[in-house]
């Protein structure tokens, strides 16, 4: 079904490599998020700011969730994920030819803010807030370990496609 190609494509999908049959995640609606990330010219280390972001305590993002005044890390549903659960996927099959193969693909997406503080990053916070970043790391990593594949990771600066300033990371379960 053409309509089910699309929209597959529109969405989080796999592709099959018919070279190597290896299948690979494309991410394409990802661009589609709204930007409140860095304007920094390449070179430019600066880009942190004490003004209030989308993941500040208190603030309202921009699906219209209120984060809670947190005061140490903060873990939430990605309001953008890069994949969607299995249950909002029709079917699981994969379609198309041998040369362009797709299929679903499903999992989970966190955030994670570091700290409350929109104007340092990881390297520029003190041991006990680093140690307490670690430490949800560990705590994480735990509690998804029955998932086929989870990823920490933090994609920090505009160049990688940050959208915002604000230091936190991404957590990336793939069911």
């Amino acid at each position: 079904n053409e309509y089910k190609s699309y929209l597959r494509i529109r969405m989080a999908h796999q592709r099959r490599n018919p070279l190597t049959g290896e299948w690979v995640i494309v991410c394409s609606h990802r661009i589609q998020r709204p930007w409140q990330g860095e304007e920094a010219k390449p070179g430019d280390l600066a880009g942190f700011t004490k003004q209030s972001t989308y993941l500040s305590p208190g603030a309202t993002r921009s699906g219209g969730q209120v984060n809670p005044d947190y005061t140490s890390t903060f873990v939430f549903p990605n309001d953008f994920p890069a994949l969607k659960s299995s249950s909002d996927i029709d079917d699981e099959g994969a379609e198309g030819d041998e040369l362009f193969e797709i299929a679903p693909a499903t999992g989970e997406c966190h955030v994670m803010c570091f700290t409350p503080r929109s104007d340092v990053s990881l390297p520029l916070l003190g041991v006990p807030e680093i140690t307490t970043v670690i430490e949800e790391w560990v705590r994480l990593s735990k509690e998804l370990s029955h998932h086929r594949y989870v990823q920490v990771f933090e994609n920090k600066g505009a160049m990688v496609g940050c959208s915002n300033s604000h230091p936190h990371c991404q957590v990336t379960i793939c069911t």
